[in-house]
């Protein structure tokens, strides 16, 4: 039904499920979204959608490096990146929200969208997620790119 690294990658993001064999049936047979569980495997870095795509073209551009696991909610206009659990780490900024321990996620089958659901990248099964360190260097440079594009300040401009 899967390839063997979509089997991988449906095993992988099962693991965080409180029953991964019923996760799999959800995905196979239900309305296509588990709930799953941040803060074990992986958290997420939910960030507006505009900064999301920007900050990921962005991490594509570097040679030979694959982003880790990435999702977006089309109907929240939310991405979020899957990254290592860290229950100190402290990520500011407009909009972003750190989803770690004690939280669950809404997350599609890796190998199709379910509703507004979809990977930009999906998991490829070997447990990769994105390091937080170029991931932060990528956000940083979207919000520069974004601050160009739209300036924030509604205020008339005196010449």
């Amino acid at each position: 039904m899967h390839s063997s690294m979509g089997k991988q990658a449906v095993e992988w993001l099962a693991a965080a499920a409180t029953d991964p064999q019923a996760c799999k049936r959800e995905w196979d047979h239900g309305r296509g979204t588990a709930l799953l569980a941040a803060g074990r495997y992986w958290d997420v870095l939910s960030v507006p959608d505009r900064l999301g795509l920007l900050a990921l073209d962005i991490l594509w551009r570097e040679p030979l490096k694959v982003p880790g696991p990435t999702l977006v909610d089309v109907t929240a206009g939310r991405v979020g990146f899957f990254l290592p659990p860290d229950p100190v780490s402290e990520w500011v900024g407009c909009g972003v929200r750190h989803v770690g321990r004690g939280s669950w996620v809404a997350v599609p089958p890796p190998y199709r969208p379910a509703g507004r659901l979809e990977w930009l990248v999906p998991p490829d099964g070997t447990g990769a997620l994105h390091a937080p360190g170029p991931l932060e260097r990528a956000l940083r440079r979207a919000t520069g790119t974004l601050a160009v594009l739209a300036p924030v300040s509604a205020e008339p401009a005196d010449w």
